[in-house]
This record gives structure tokens, sequence and C-alpha cells, in this order.
């Protein structure tokens, strides 16, 4: 190339290339000469306009979308997009910190019982248990910005609605309809983990999760500005604030490149990697893009088929002892301190269940506290040391995700969590405690946020959607089931919750470590046909068969 020295040159490697043998290169280089001699649908880049210099590239090859997304690289369009994402995280943040407001609220206001209070905050989880997997299969039919926006603007309009309910009945439907739109939330990832180069996507996804602690902060704020003056349901209309932004800058955002090549829609997706490689000033390859066209998407038998059907209940299981262990603990740490753990006397005072307390400004100073405890202050309380926790669990994902790989990363913090359980069997101090329950919540916050960048990059690009709903669906079955036992079996025995959370998580270590693929260094895969397995050895589809060979983008292995 030292003919053409004022042209970018750029050196892209086939999709999901990485430090293999030697007979793994020669087998991709077979599945390119397959592609190219085939009738595989393919888009010149040059579109009888001159290829602006920037984008040159003096070979004439064939590239797929991980190419091209590889070669472009984080830039500007990443970063918006980055900003896009965090605000419906920071939504979902919201809609979860707002129960923990409302509910003693209206216990009081409307005269609840206890148990129609609880019932309100089963009905927001119980509304995105349902509702995961289908905007999952929305998302893998209609496609990723669609499903989005649809969940998005669900949400933005029950949240609004459930801030006018005349009575209990009204505002428990709402918030339900409200939780159903929430459990299109994860659908963000999907479609920012399809934008995201190799080299920063485990990166980028867990700092994602720092807007979830912004929308907290933000909603804590706004009720210390709202509730002591305009009430409850000025607060429930003022949060749907992130919302509305999202929406309004939706039009910004583009559909998934690699859903629009499944779909047939390759023009639209070589316009979307020219827009991404104008806004981040890179080139992109120059050559024709391959086509991996499959009719069938969001099918939820693809997620059993014989390549991912272990893969498939392993990450169920795993994500509902996430979510089942994390909450639980949450739980677990309020009534641990007022029964002194395992030394106390199991005993409860008997209150009213009509008895309740409106939040005053020292309440709203504490909440504030447990969302910012990540700055240190003067002095914190045991409880607000243990929230910093997350924080923690983050930084050692961050380190561990890449140098350890996911499934060793997920095993190591379900296994230290356990380890950190067991010590509580015994009669220990309140400083002990304390420093127990903070490590053992920053690894299963860290497994949480693990699972959440293992989900997306393991599934081929027609069930990632459905793959990741129906995981976040299974969170959710954990998260109701768990004060059942953080509660209400801990009143007949601190043994035996604790039994069941340390139990949960050994397992959940051991299925980490028995999950089929690792997808460190790998690309993003494309096909989910069963010929995909044969494409990766270099052998086409069957004579007569129909159908289109197709490249994928990483191993089984």
């Amino acid at each position: 190339h030292s003919a053409l020295p004022c042209r970018h040159v750029v050196r892209f490697r086939r999709t999901g290339e990485s430090t293999r043998s030697e007979d793994d290169g020669e087998n991709r280089e077979q599945v390119i000469r397959i592609a190219e001699q085939t009738d595989q649908e393919s888009v010149a880049l040059t579109d009888g306009a001159p290829v602006p210099r920037e984008f040159a590239n003096p070979t004439d090859d064939t590239f797929m979308v991980e190419d091209a997304v590889e070669a472009i690289g984080f830039g500007t369009f990443q970063w918006k997009l980055s900003i896009l994402t965090g605000l419906s995280w920071m939504a979902d943040a919201m809609e979860m910190m707002i129960l923990s407001i409302l509910a003693p609220q209206l216990h009081c206001e409307w005269r609840l019982p206890s148990l129609e209070v609880a019932l309100l905050t089963s009905a927001v989880f119980i509304g995105m248990m349902i509702s995961s997997s289908l905007w999952g299969n929305i998302s893998d039919k209609y496609g990723r910005k669609t499903g989005l926006k649809m969940s998005v603007l669900w949400t933005m309009f029950y949240g609004l609605m459930s801030a006018f309910a005349p009575v209990y009945g009204w505002i428990l439907v709402l918030r339900a309809l409200v939780g159903f739109g929430i459990g299109g939330a994860p659908q963000s990832v999907t479609l920012y983990a399809e934008f995201l180069p190799m080299k920063s996507r485990a990166t980028c996804i867990l700092l994602i999760e720092i807007f979830w602690a912004l929308g907290t902060v933000f909603e804590v704020l706004l009720a210390i500005l709202v509730m002591p003056t305009l009430g409850w349901r000025w607060l429930l209309g003022l949060s749907t604030i992130p919302l509305f932004i999202f929406a309004f800058f939706s039009f910004w955002l583009p559909e998934s490149a690699r859903y629009d090549v499944l779909t047939g829609n390759q023009e639209k997706a070589l316009a979307t990697l020219k827009r991404i490689a104008t806004e981040n000033g890179a080139p992109m390859p120059l050559g024709k893009l391959i086509a991996a066209r499959q009719e069938d998407r969001g099918k939820i038998k693809d997620l059993f088929s014989s390549h991912f059907r272990w893969t498939t209940v392993l990450l169920w299981f795993i994500w509902f002892a996430n979510a089942f262990s994390y909450y639980g603990l949450v739980l677990l740490t309020t009534e641990l301190f007022q029964e002194g753990g395992a030394c106390g006397s199991n005993k409860r005072e008997l209150r009213c269940s009509l008895e309740c307390k409106y939040l005053n400004s020292d309440d709203y100073k504490d909440l504030l506290w447990t969302t910012l405890s990540e700055f240190p202050g003067r002095h914190l309380s045991s409880q607000q040391v243990i929230t910093l926790g997350p924080a923690l669990g983050l930084l050692v994902t961050l380190w561990a995700i890449d140098r350890l790989g996911r499934r060793k990363t997920m095993a190591l913090c379900f296994f230290i969590f356990s380890m950190c359980i067991i010590p509580l069997y015994g009669c220990v101090g309140r400083t002990s405690m304390t420093v127990l329950i903070f490590i053992a919540r920053a690894f299963i916050a860290g497994g949480f946020q693990a699972a959440y960048v293992y989900t997306p990059e393991v599934y081929p690009t027609a069930t990632r959607a459905l793959g990741l709903g129906t995981s976040s669906g299974m969170a959710r079955v954990g998260a109701l089931i768990t004060p059942f036992v953080a509660q209400v079996m801990l009143e007949s025995s601190v043994y035996l919750a604790l039994s069941v959370y340390c139990c949960c998580c050994l397992l959940a270590a051991v299925a980490s470590c028995a999950l089929p693929i690792e997808t460190t260094g790998r690309g993003l895969q494309e096909s989910s046909h069963r010929e995909w397995g044969q494409e990766m050895v270099g052998r086409a589809s069957t004579p007569g068969s129909g159908r289109i060979p197709q490249s994928s983008s990483g191993s089984q292995g």
C-alpha cells in the first residue's frame, strides 16, 4: 500500500477472529470463499457517487457488519448512544425508587393495610416479569428501535396516568402497566451492544450502570422538592422526565445495522454504517456487505435449539439467582440488623397493619445518603456503608471481565457471595456483619453486571433481544419470590433463610462454569440457523436446500 500514502487503509479482521489456531483461520478463509462463490445478496458501498477519501480502502473485499463496527471503532456516535441508552436506565431506576417513596405515602393517605401496600410493589414486578420476553420478541421481529421506543412510550403514558389514579384499584392496575413497560428497558442494552466494537463492549455496558445510580439520586432529589408541597401525584408525573427526553431524541436513534442486514435491508444497514463512520471521523471497509437474511426471528424455540439449549437453561437460573440474592440481601440487611443476626431472639413487636408514618425530611436525607454513599461523609451508618457495595462490585467486574472471562467472573462473584453468607451463621458482631454484607453485596452486584455483558454476546442477532428479555424475566421472578425468604422465612429461622441464599449462589457458580460458550474476545454472532456450526468449519449448505450460506461470528467452543 505504499503507493497510496494519502489514503486511510483499514486492516479489519474477519468476524469473530481471535487468537485461535491456524486451522481456524483457514476455515474462516474457506467460509469467505464459499460466500463469494454463491448467490448471496451483497451491496457495494459505492452507489454511483465517488467514495470520500476518508472511507477509502484500496482492497476490493467483502465484509460483514461486525467488520465495519470494528473498523469504525468507538467514537462520537457511541458517546451519544451511551447517553440515550443511559436515559432508559435512569427511568428504570426511578420507577424502582418511587416504590419506596410512594408506598408509605399511600399507606397513610389512603389508610391502606400492609397487604395492599405490598401488592403495589408486587404488581410492578409482575408486570415486568410478564412483559420482558414479549418486548424481546417484538425487538427481534420488528427491530430494536421499534421495541425500545414502544416500551418507553408505554411506560411514559401509564406513568403519567397513574398520577391521576382516583382510588387504590386504579393505581394498582396502572402501576402494573408501568411495570409492563419497564420490562422493555433491558432492550436498550441489546441495541447498544450491537453498535459497540469488541474491545469496548464489556466496559461500556458495565459503565451504563452509572446511569442507574443517577436515576435513584434524581428521584430522591425530586421527592425532596416535590413531596412536601405538591404531593405524590406530581412526583409520579415528573418522574417521567427522562422518558420524555428519550422520546424526543429517539428520532436520532438508528436501527441496528445487524438487524437490518438480517431482515434483508442491506442498503439501510450500509447507510447506518456510513453515518456512524462520518460521525466518528473514521474509515470503514470498502467492498461488498455480506447479507445473512433470516426470516424466522424472535422464536422461543431457537433458544432451545441444539446449539443454545444448555446455555439458555443455565442463563435463566443465573439471572434468577442474581436477582433473588441481590434483592434478598437488600431485605436481609435491615432484618439482620434489627434482629441482631443469628444472635437475635427473633421476637418482633406486633403492630397494627394500619399503623403508618409519613416520610419526613430526615427520611429523605437518609434515602439521599443511601444513593450518594459512594461519596464519603463525616459519618455513615452501617447500612449506608453497605450501599457502597455495588460501586465496588462494578470496579471488580471491570477489572476481571476481560482478564478472567465472562463465565469465571460470574462464578467468582457467586462463590464469594456464598462465602460471605456462611460466617453470618455464627454470632458475629455488628462491625463484622457490616463488612461481610458489604462484600457480599459488592460481588452479587458484580455478577449481575457480568450477566448483562454476557447475555447479549452469547445469542445471535435473530434471538439476541429475546434471549436477554427472557433472562430478564427470570430475574423478575427471583425478585418477586425473595421477600418470602428474606422476610417470611427469616421469622421462622435465620439459619434456614441464609442457607437458601448460600446454596442458590453456590449452584449459580457451578452453572456459570458449566456455560458451554465463552464470549470474551469473540464477535457478535449473526445467524441462528442449524447450519451455523457447519459453516464455521467451512461447509456450505446442502445443495438444493435453497438456503443462503451465512458467515457467522465466533465459535461455540
